[in-house]
């Protein structure tokens, strides 16, 4: 109920003095004794002592005051001051006129009715439907119940005699010494005058008057609310007496209150009086004495003992005494009193009281004339509660063992005269007249007490045992239990007398007792050790077996010999009276068959066997398998007879209870089956139906009593739980199950409704009976694909069609709209109906049970429709079907409207008093909401009646609400109710998450409160109750994880529900993930809740015994975090961001103020006291303390170790049965892999087989066991995986999207290397978990980036430290840097020869590593700078020392490091061999010993990396297609040509290329041939349209231009083997000349282009030389002529591209530069574009240089370069072969390179100067040097301005270098220039030769 489920807050208006205070008490006393928390006694002691006034004046209201009323009449107008809130508050009059009706109605003061309205208010939302207050009434009943439960818990702690808490000594001291000053004051007398007082009907007359009375939930639970409070204060004196007694004025008050107790109509008494008769019985109870308990001293103090006085009070007042209201009562507490008196007179202590202890005998026989046993039975039995306390059912029967073994003259003086009656009756039945009236029937009322009494036994007590006293003969039978091997040892004399009296009165048992006697030995035998005596008894009873059984019966009439010998003559006199299936007296039975009184008899015998049958299995194997008695058929004999449908259903209960054993229940099938209850086969001419049918529609029908057919639905239900023969009726029928079913379903089912019942509940008795049937066939159903063929079987030589699965039927009729779904659904309809009424009714219980098996139906035919559907799509049979979640969205018969699924949800609103049908409802809705297209059609469905969508939302908020669900109860307790709400909770929060996975409107948030007919994102999320909000189940998931979460122990939820917790985070979560409920939920969690802060503080959340739920429950938390972190940071609300960092990062132990805030100070420091090394002692960090909670080693099981079966067989199946469950884990189904292992064990056939099959079994448990070890393993490993991956994105949140001033550079690199070394740590912990590491990787690559790019930054603002300081590079210390590099590559070498994906990001993460060490680009200031020498001697600047420390390093792993890295970049993935090669590029550079190269070339690696160009080959030509291909190859390619170049960069590199032969592998290359058309991209199609990937002429540059660069480097770098490259690689040249004649003659202006020509007229100018070719060897003369003409064509081609780029088409080429670089593209595009000119000018003039040289006088040719004229070239066009340039071009270069390099000298200065004074420059001069590097118009204005500054800064040293270049360039130009003139006045005087060369 919803007062249950209120949580105490700290507001003012929940002060009310009467009820937020005791509310905070109860929890206490709870927390106390019942949860037994830690602390709680120092709690507990504070409340009791602040709460005392409440237990002295119980249940005492503040009273009114004329002061009070007029202060509150003023309230409206000068505001009242309410407690615990600041200055006065004006209340309207409505709510102060309330005030007053709530004051009078309870007699209390104005104030607290005020307070307590007010509370009402608060609480509104708790209570959809119901006004502040009716809220107001609740609370003040709750109030009391909370007083009462309490005092109740009190004293149920207290130190005592009859049972123990087991709670501490101090707790019990205290409660026991608080519970004594509160008797003292008089408890007793308050109670009983507060039980008297208080009445339902009084307190609801009163309410009705003033309309304090709701709807009919609300008098329900205010009703109930009254009613407990009764109970609990009667259960506080029951509690009392049972542990100690009462004072002797305190018994008398109670004794005074019995006396005036009246009985319920029935006769019973009322649970309160129970309670307090029970008490009274407790109170004059005095075996305790006897036990010789170890508190004997401290029970001496028993008034009974030690007050004389107490004793005659008390009998005085029973004997002399008024007469009680209720005599009958009376006679009990006189029998009890009398037993006392026995008990007193026979211990040491009663010889004071004799003069008391010899009235007992009188006391006794005037309770005997009382009738007390009948009273007994009917008005203490009968009451409800009787059965529900454990220590009433003790009690009584300690009375009437009392009674038997105390008063055994008693009990022999109660059988003499019921001999004596008998025989009385005897005669007058002989002489036909009346028997005498006044006959007694107290032995008779004396066995039926005992029979109900021991008949019930809900605590599984057994206490019946006491009646039976084992002997000698049961020594061979295991069942004797707990005497077995002490058989010997004398039994208790109270055994042997209640044993003896159970024998003694079947002796000679007198007519009138057979029955009575019969009903004692059947509640007698209830058990699993009472039925076993019962049944030796019956059975030694009997004749001896030789005895002629037709000559009469001896012995016993009680035992098995008679009773069955019995049937079997019943059986032989009816059976000749059975008449034909035809014949018309079948309707009407002969009378003479069995009178009442026999059929009474036989009833009591059949129910005796039933019991006893029932319990012990051996009796049922005993009495089947006996060859007189076969009890069986005897009974199914019977059952073909004339007799009362009565009897017929009492011999079918008898034959279910047999049919408990599989073995018996098979035959049992088959007999059934032979008999023809049930007719199956109908004769050829039988007109009409036989047996069990026509007594349902004839009989019993006109009878309206329906016993047979409810026992025959027990008995099938039994039998299929037992066994179910497929083979059932084979040869008279099609076998199987198929008319059982069809009986079940057609003739009791479906006509259940429209039947006439005598007796109200039996409707609901016949369909909870029939139901059970149908939900045991369904949930052992699993569909088969045998299941949906065509089979026949041959019957009487025709093929006609087998039946089908009894299951496959049920399931055919619930997925289509048959009349069976139809009567489930209207059946869940009226019960859900009956149980909005709130009121009792005939069949309740029954109603309710009926429900449940209708919601287990569709819940099983949900899962299994799946597979069903399947295998029906597979087999092609003709059936149709519809799966049932579509049928549940019919139109319901009734209502006229499509409401099935609003009829289950209804039930989760009767969750409190009925959790099954609400976990099964909620079970349904999870299995439905798993559809979309039903989502939507269900939100209207449950919103379009505003009242039914108030009582849904408010059903599903109940449910989570609910603190008794408690998680982890034993499985065992299937019935457990804190389970099932457990898992009611579970599966509302899956259907939640479910639903939110799918596109809206969904249920999830119409159940969560947001909108669904506006846009999601519209939703303004309020705490329940303002602006008319009503409580939604994120308020109930909220506060379910807040409880707690103020405390330091941190949220309740995830310690006491784990699995719950992590779900609710879950929810959280994916609100927050989701875009369009994100911005709603976030501003309210952070607004309202302050969610994430007051949890995030608490992690670690460590559980020891549920360590996967704990890392679930903080990976969603940690996720939702980095979201919160994003977004306050987008947002720019930097207090949030600042908050939650300082939280999860901050070292130093800070202290919270009050409020739970940081100070302004501390705000206003961003981040900055977290990592100086000071005297103040460190706390971890909170996300290091995460990391420490992930545990990285994880256990594996063992190897299965196996006898029978074959391990990768076992395997093969294990794997088969896997599947991925609800959390994405893959898992093997352990319940399917068990059903295939004992099947497999099943169908061994021979003798070996049976006798191994425990061996087998046992084998089969220890696979199952390993299975579910296995489970757990991979479930553990995906919650470290998904918490690790969590705790990666909060980490990488915190450092790529907050703002980078929350946190400095040097305390981000501190941080960066904490986690680093953390997470290094842990992964490389011999024992971690590889499974861990990929994460783990990715993360380090993250870290490493982050680290790398912070000192970087932290360099360029100029932080950076200059020069080697001994402290450190940077503000991260030298030392912590190499620990880092030493832990990243031991992390590399753990990883083995695997994993290579998840070292290329180790790779990455040492590429970043090694980028710290890299010295930033410098300006070059053209300054000479330094001499040689001091640049020698000069100290090491930092970046050097780093880079030699990092070097070192790396060399310190020798070779092992350089075999993964060498064999990673040569195979294995495509990512990794790219990191890989990057890494050698990187190391290479370096390593100034060349270890590595040397390692690289010795170890062959070299060679295989230069001859897998010619694989690479093939894969680069098909790059050159039209279509957009796979650009791997391209990747690795221009990785590999990285390497190469770097390698031959030295001259030993590049001999050793060389000699492996890497320009012959290039020179075979076939794809250098493959020059795409210049404008081939500009066709349809070939050009990629998202502009990834480029075009094929760009494709193919990437391929040519990293081979001319290697060329180039090669031919730089062979300085002694210059002649062997140069040759080499002009064949290169002469191979691909096509091509690069293509390219030199091209016209194309661009950066692909120039950058081509640039390489090509390198290479070119140091290759294509007269004499390169001459080797020494003997070449053909046609190959040097061709080699000559291939050179000459070169030359001439350079020359004319000279003309081009230095004549007059340079203004045309400038000119097309400017227009190919777009108006958004980067500066630095055009500026390279124009070094690359002057690169090619300078390089063809190089050549020119060369050429002439080498054509000097003295050499074997001469060339004509130049034509001998001094006019610039006009001519636009190329110049023809014939002729040659002039010479005016060389003037004209020298001209331009002149006016170029005093342009470029300028602008270098202007650039340099800007550098220097960059802290002076204005921010439109900023702004105009970062566009040169941001592309796009608007990108600069989102640049902080501290970045600006470090871009304007890179801008401007990327300016002056390239000023440098080019100048550098244009000095080569003059400089060749200047050769040409030196050379050109040398030859003036020489011979006309020369000028002819010129």
């Amino acid at each position: 109920m919803n007062y249950i489920l209120l949580q105490v807050s700290l507001l003012f208006f929940e002060g009310a003095s009467l009820w937020g205070p005791l509310k905070e008490l109860w929890e206490n006393v709870e927390g106390a004794i019942w949860r037994k928390q830690p602390e709680s006694v120092h709690l507990l002691d504070l409340q009791l002592k602040k709460h005392k006034p409440y237990f002295l004046s119980l249940f005492k209201n503040p009273p009114k005051s004329a002061e009070q009323r007029e202060k509150v009449r003023k309230a409206s107008t000068e505001g009242i001051s309410i407690q615990g809130q600041q200055g006065s508050r004006l209340l309207p009059e409505q709510l102060l006129a309330e005030a007053f009706i709530l004051s009078d109605l309870f007699d209390l003061g104005e104030l607290a009715a005020l307070e307590l309205l007010l509370a009402g208010e608060h609480q509104q939302p708790h209570f959809p439907g119901l006004t502040r207050g009716l809220v107001a009434i609740l609370l003040y009943w709750d109030g009391k119940r909370c007083v009462a439960n309490s005092l109740r818990s009190l004293i149920q702690s207290r130190h005592g005699k009859t049972f123990t808490l087991d709670l501490s000594a101090d707790l019990v001291n205290l409660t026991t010494r608080f519970t004594d000053e509160l008797m003292a004051q008089g408890l007793t007398k308050q109670i009983l005058n507060l039980v008297s007082d208080i009445s339902v009907t009084r307190e609801f007359e009163r309410l009705q008057k003033e309309r304090g009375l709701g709807n009919e939930k609300h008098r329900k639970e205010v009703s109930d609310l009254i009613k407990e409070c009764r109970q609990s204060l009667a259960e506080c004196l029951f509690a009392w007496t049972c542990q100690s007694p009462l004072s002797k004025d305190d018994t008398l008050s109670l004794i005074g209150h019995l006396e005036t107790v009246t009985a319920e109509a029935d006769g019973s008494l009322d649970s309160v009086n129970l309670a307090l008769v029970m008490a009274l019985l407790y109170c004059l109870d005095v075996s305790f004495l006897e036990q010789g308990t170890e508190d004997r001293d401290g029970m001496c103090a028993q008034p009974l003992l030690t007050e004389k006085q107490y004793v005659s009070a008390v009998h005085n007042r029973l004997v002399e005494g008024q007469a009680w209201k209720l005599p009958s009562l009376q006679a009990v507490v006189r029998l009890t009193w009398a037993l006392s008196l026995r008990a007193l007179s026979q211990l040491p202590q009663g010889a004071a009281l004799v003069e008391f202890t010899e009235a007992d005998e009188v006391l006794a026989d005037q309770a005997l004339l009382g009738g007390v046993f009948l009273f007994l039975t009917e008005g203490i039995l009968g009451s409800e509660g009787f059965h529900q306390e454990e220590f009433y059912t003790r009690r009584l029967h300690a009375l009437i063992t009392d009674f038997l073994a105390l008063m055994p003259m008693k009990v022999k003086q109660l059988r003499n005269r019921a001999d004596e009656d008998a025989r009385l009756i005897h005669m007058a039945l002989q002489m036909g007249s009346e028997p005498p009236s006044s006959l007694r029937k107290d032995l008779e009322h004396l066995m039926i007490l005992i029979g109900e009494f021991y008949s019930k036994d809900p605590f599984g007590l057994e206490l019946a045992l006491e009646f039976w006293c084992p002997t000698e003969s049961l020594q061979h039978t295991s069942l004797t239990g707990s005497f077995l091997g002490v058989a010997l040892q004398r039994p208790p004399h109270k055994q042997v007398v209640l044993s003896k009296f159970v024998r003694q009165m079947g002796d000679l048992l007198p007519a009138t007792l057979y029955i009575p006697y019969l009903r004692m030995l059947k509640g007698l035998a209830n058990g699993p050790q009472s039925s076993h005596y019962c049944f030796s008894l019956l059975k030694t009873n009997g004749a001896p077996h030789g005895e002629n059984l037709q000559g009469g019966v001896s012995g016993s009439p009680v035992s098995w010999e008679h009773l069955f010998h019995s049937l079997m003559l019943y059986h032989e006199n009816l059976r000749r009276d059975v008449p034909s299936a035809d014949s018309t007296q079948y309707r009407h039975p002969p009378i003479r068959g069995i009178t009442q009184r026999e059929l009474d008899g036989l009833t009591a015998f059949l129910q005796l066997l039933t019991t006893i049958v029932t319990w012990s299995e051996n009796a049922r194997l005993a009495l089947c398998e006996h060859p007189q008695w076969t009890p069986v058929v005897v009974m199914l004999g019977l059952l073909q007879c004339s007799i009362q449908p009565v009897l017929k259903a009492q011999l079918l209960h008898a034959l279910a209870a047999f049919g408990k054993s599989p073995e018996i229940a098979a035959s049992l099938w088959q007999s059934l089956e032979y008999t023809q209850i049930l007719q199956t086969v109908k004769a050829p001419g039988q007109r009409q139906a036989a047996g069990i049918e026509v007594e349902l529609n004839e009989i019993e029908s006109s009878c309206e009593e329906y016993p047979l057919t409810r026992a025959f639905c027990h008995l099938i239900s039994t039998l299929v739980e037992s066994s179910l023969p497929v083979n059932l009726g084979a040869g008279l029928r099609p076998p199987g199950f198929q008319p059982y079913l069809a009986f079940l379903r057609d003739a009791v089912f479906l006509p259940f409704p429209t039947r006439a019942y005598r007796r109200p509940a039996e409707k609901w008795e016949v369909a909870e009976a029939v139901l059970e049937v149908f939900h045991k066939l369904l949930r052992d159903y699993e569909p088969q694909p045998a299941d949906f063929l065509q089979e026949t079987v041959e019957l009487q030589g025709e093929q006609v069609p087998a039946h089908k699965p009894p299951g496959h039927s049920l399931m055919f009729h619930l997925l289509n709209d048959s009349p069976t779904l139809s009567l489930c659904l209207s059946l869940l309809e009226e019960g859900v109906c009956q149980l909005d009424t709130y009121a009792p009714f005939p069949g309740k219980k029954q109603l309710e049970s009926a429900v449940l098996h209708c919601l287990s139906l569709l819940d099983l035919a949900l899962q299994k429709e799946v597979v069903f559907m399947d295998l029906l799509r597979e087999s092609q049979a003709s059936l149709l079907v519809s799966p049932l979640e579509q049928l549940l969205q019919g139109v319901s018969a009734q209502s006229r409207r499509a409401d099935h699924i609003i009829n289950i949800a209804r039930y989760l609103y009767h969750s409190s008093s009925n959790p099954e049908a609400a976990y099964l409802s909620a079970k349904i809705l999870r299995h439905i909401a798993r559809y979309p297209n039903i989502q939507t059609r269900l939100v209207g469905d449950f919103t379009h009646d505003q009242a039914v969508s108030d009582k849904l939302m408010a059903g599903f908020v109940e449910c989570l609400d609910n603190d008794e669900a408690q998680e982890g109860v034993e499985k065992a307790d299937e019935k457990c109710v804190a389970r099932i709400r457990h898992e009611m909770q579970i599966h509302i929060l899956n259907l939640l998450i479910t639903s939110l996975e799918l596109k809206g409107p969904n249920l999830a948030l119409y159940l969560l409160g947001y909108e669904v007919k506006k846009p999601v994102s519209s939703t303004n999320l309020q705490d329940p109750g303002v602006l008319g909000c009503p409580r939604s189940c994120l308020h109930a998931i909220l506060s379910l994880l807040q409880r707690g979460s103020e405390r330091r122990s941190g949220p309740i939820l995830t310690q006491q529900a784990p699995h719950l917790a992590e779900l609710c985070y879950q929810v959280i979560y994916q609100l927050c993930a989701c875009s369009d409920t994100s911005g709603p939920t976030m501003r309210y969690l952070r607004t309202s809740q302050d969610f994430l802060f007051s949890h995030l503080k608490h992690l670690p959340f460590i559980l020891p015994g549920n360590e996967i739920a704990a890392l679930n429950q903080m990976s969603w938390l940690m996720k939702t975090a980095a979201i919160e972190l994003r977004v306050t940071s987008l947002n720019r609300q930097r207090s949030h961001t600042q908050r939650l960092l300082n939280l999860l990062l901050d070292d130093q132990p800070h202290m919270q103020h009050a409020d739970g805030e940081m100070g302004m100070d501390d705000e206003s420091k961003s981040v900055s006291s977290f990592l100086h090394f000071d005297t103040v002692s460190k706390v971890r960090r909170k996300l290091l303390s995460v990391l420490d909670a992930i545990d990285f080693s994880q256990e594996v099981p063992e190897q299965l170790q196996l006898d029978f079966f074959e391990r990768t067989q076992i395997e093969q199946v294990i794997s088969n049965c896997e599947h991925v469950n609800e959390q994405g884990h893959t898992v093997c189904n352990v319940k399917l892999l068990h059903r295939v292992l004992v099947a497999e064990v099943n169908a061994l056939q021979g003798m070996a087989a049976i006798g191994q099959r425990p061996l087998l079994m046992e084998e089969v448990n220890s696979i199952l066991q390993q299975v579910v070890e296995r489970n757990r393993v991979r479930c553990s490993l995906s919650a470290k995986r998904h918490a690790l991956q969590s705790w990666r994105s909060l980490v990488e949140t915190i450092l790529t999207a907050c703002p980078t001033e929350l946190i400095p550079p040097d305390q981000r690199q501190l941080i960066i290397r904490d986690l680093l070394l953390d997470l290094h740590d842990k992964v490389l912990y011999r024992d971690a978990a590889v499974e861990l590491m990929p994460v783990v990787a990715g993360a380090v690559f993250t870290l490493t980036a982050h680290l790398s790019q912070s000192v970087l930054s932290e360099q360029q603002q100029g932080a950076g430290l200059e020069g080697g300081s001994s402290s450190g590079f940077a503000s991260i210390a030298n030392s912590a840097l190499h620990l880092i590099l030493r832990k990243l590559l031991d992390f590399i070498l753990c990883t083995g020869g695997g994993f290579q994906r998840l070292r290329a990001h180790l790779y990455g993460s040492l590429l970043y590593y090694l980028q710290i060490a890299q010295k930033p680009e410098e300006p070059d200031t053209l300054q000479t700078g330094m001499s040689m020498w001091e640049r020698l001697t000069a100290p090491e600047d930092g970046f050097s020392k780093l880079q030699r420390e990092n070097l070192a390093i790396i060399e310190s792993y020798g070779t092992a490091l350089m075999e993964v890295v060498c064999r990673d970049a040569c195979d294995g993935h495509e990512i990794g061999r790219m990191l890989a090669l990057a890494v050698l590029d990187r190391v290479l550079s370096i390593d100034r010993q060349s270890q590595w190269l040397v390692y690289l070339c010795n170890s062959g690696y070299l060679r295989v990396l230069v001859e897998s160009l010619r694989q690479d080959d093939v894969a680069l030509q098909t790059l050159l297609m039209p279509q957009p291909p796979l650009l791997k190859p391209l990747y690795i390619y221009e990785s590999k040509m990285a390497l190469l170049t770097r390698v031959a960069k030295t001259a030993q590199g590049a001999v050793e290329l060389l000699c492996c032969g890497l320009v012959a592998q290039l020179t075979e290359c076939r794809v250098f041939h493959m020059l795409p058309e210049n404008e081939s991209f500009r066709v349809f199609g070939q050009r990629d349209p998202s502009g990834f990937i480029p075009s094929p002429l760009e494709r193919y540059r990437q391929i040519l231009l990293p081979t001319l660069r290697l060329l180039q480097v090669i031919l730089t770098s062979t300085t002694t083997h210059h002649q062997q490259g140069a040759a080499q690689v002009l064949q290169w040249l002469i191979v691909h000349s096509d091509t690069i004649q293509s390219i030199l003659r091209s016209q194309d202006v661009s950066m692909g282009s120039l950058q081509e020509l640039s390489l090509l007229t390198a290479i070119i100018s140091k290759t294509a030389l007269p004499g390169a070719l001459d080797l020494g060897q003997e070449i053909n003369s046609a190959a040097v002529l061709e080699f000559q003409g291939h050179i000459g064509r070169f030359q001439r081609q350079c020359l004319s591209l000279l003309v081009r780029l230095a004549g007059t088409e340079r203004a045309r080429y400038l000119k097309q530069i400017e227009e190919s670089v777009a108006p958004g593209d980067a500066a630095e595009k055009r500026e390279e574009m124009e070094v690359a000119m002057q690169q090619i000018c300078a390089n063809i003039m190089e050549y020119c240089q060369t050429l002439l040289l080498l054509s000097s006088a003295e050499a074997q040719f001469t060339l004509c370069l130049f034509s001998p004229s001094a006019s610039e070239p006009t001519d636009m066009a190329v110049p023809s072969v014939s002729r040659v340039p002039s010479l005016g071009l060389v003037l004209l270069l020298l001209k331009n390179s002149a006016t170029e390099f005093f342009r470029y000298h300028d602008s270098h200065r202007q650039s340099l100067g800007k550098l220097q004074r960059l802290e002076q420059l204005a921010p439109e001069e900023l702004k105009e040097l970062c566009q040169g590097l941001v592309s796009g118009s608007g990108g600069v204005e989102k640049i902080p301005s501290v970045q600006r500054s470090v871009l304007a800064k890179r801008r401007l040293v990327q300016l002056v270098n390239n000023r440098a270049k080019l100048l550098a360039l244009c000095s080569c130009i003059l400089q060749h220039t200047n050769t040409f003139s030196t050379y050109f006045s040398h030859c003036v005087h020489t011979e006309v030769k020369i000028s002819h060369n010129i």
